[in-house]
């Protein structure tokens, strides 16, 4: 415990917050840095992160949780792989997002298809080999965190031998997302925050056209208090008079440059870059992945990646992954909206911002750091 108590000390973590201040006043302007990781992203307001900053410096939510970016296209599509009697195995939080009409979940209590809610692909496999010969399709998504975790599933279903298992791929990968989101002349980004499950599989190294190729600094940052804020610390430096932009990596205890070479050998092996559909962002050129050819037994056709996403009119999920708006001004936000009857996905996700703004609000570091006391829990 000595570890993490060091990285949310309350006067460790209100010297960085006073770091911040003066280094932001230098920047002699407002600063906008968006998290792009749905870890990140419940951290910084789980720990009441926010009312430690200067009025100056301003977070955003990206994209950075695989929930939320899952298109309505895809649960449509697994919505009718059920209805055609597949056992359709899923985590919890993809269970309840909204397709065009319904969400898996609501499919599931209309008496249209059966699904299993499961913790790991390991468990999906495991019900396909307890299903004999009924088809079980594993909904696979996530980014590079996850999707490796897939790879070795898929390794292990053909060693067994099964014929009645298969994925439908919603995999993606961050680095096309944030190119699309700094070529948008809509959004105005003056650093990110960059996600650090996802780099500790890829390396900080595919992120390097951040800084060199749009001038935007950007930092590789854990989930404690002080990793956070070290991370802010360093972009308003890097925003200040002089600075060079860069790519800084505060979470070398666990991110190396070039990632983890075991799991990105498994993606080469098992994945193939394709396009894909991102809800809110659209379409964007290969940053999908989906099974290579050698392993087309165990695919599903996906929908077509530039078919657009049907979205709810009034929810404004896209505006808030874009770092447009912040949740609460959607109108539909804590009245329409909420976790128990959720609109867009970024309120149904553990990781959504939507989510993360409506449990903890107005919460300050102290009132997190008991909250975290009390039941146990961190990051």
């Amino acid at each position: 415990m000595r570890f993490i108590d060091d990285f949310r000390n309350a006067e460790h973590v209100k010297a960085l917050a006073g770091s911040i201040e003066r280094r932001a006043a230098q920047a002699g302007r407002p600063l906008r840095f968006m998290e792009v990781c749905g870890g990140h992203t419940m951290a910084i307001h789980r720990f009441g992160l926010p009312q430690l900053l200067p009025e100056s410096v301003e977070l955003l939510s990206g994209p950075g949780c695989p929930v939320c970016v899952t298109p309505t296209t895809y649960i449509d599509r697994a919505i009718e792989l059920g209805r055609d009697g597949a056992l359709l195995t899923t985590f919890g939080d993809l269970y309840r997002v909204p397709g065009s009409e319904r969400s898996v979940e609501g499919a599931s209590a209309a008496g249209l298809l059966e699904a299993l809610v499961v913790y790991s692909p390991r468990d999906a496999l495991r019900a396909a080999q307890d299903s004999h010969d009924r088809e079980v399709v594993f909904l696979a998504i996530g980014f590079e965190t996850t999707a490796p975790t897939v790879a070795a599933t898929l390794l292990e279903a053909k060693r067994l031998g099964l014929r009645n298992f298969r994925v439908l791929s919603g995999h993606k990968t961050m680095p096309r997302a944030l190119r699309a989101l700094l070529e948008a002349p809509e959004v105005a980004i003056d650093g990110f925050i960059l996600p650090g499950h996802v780099c500790t599989i890829t390396g900080a190294r595919p992120f390097t056209f951040i800084p060199d190729e749009f001038g935007v600094p950007c930092c590789v940052t854990g989930f404690e208090p002080a990793d956070i804020l070290a991370s802010i610390e360093k972009l308003t430096e890097l925003c200040g008079p002089g600075r060079r932009p860069a790519l800084e990596n505060a979470y070398r205890r666990a991110v190396r440059p070039d990632g983890n070479e075991k799991a990105l050998a498994l993606l080469e092996r098992v994945m193939v870059p394709v396009d894909a559909q991102w809800r809110g962002i659209g379409h964007i050129p290969g940053s999908g992945l989906d099974l290579g050819p050698q392993w087309l037994e165990f695919r599903v056709e996906p929908p077509d990646p530039e078919r657009p996403s049907a979205e709810y009119s009034a929810c404004r999920c896209g505006d808030v992954l874009r770092g447009l708006i912040k949740p609460a001004e959607c109108s539909l936000f804590g009245e329409v909206c909420t976790p128990d009857s959720p609109v867009g996905p970024c309120m149904v996700s553990s990781e959504g911002s939507c989510a993360a703004h409506f449990k903890y609000g107005s919460q300050t570091f102290t009132a997190g750091l008991a909250e975290i006391a009390e039941n146990g829990k961190g990051y």
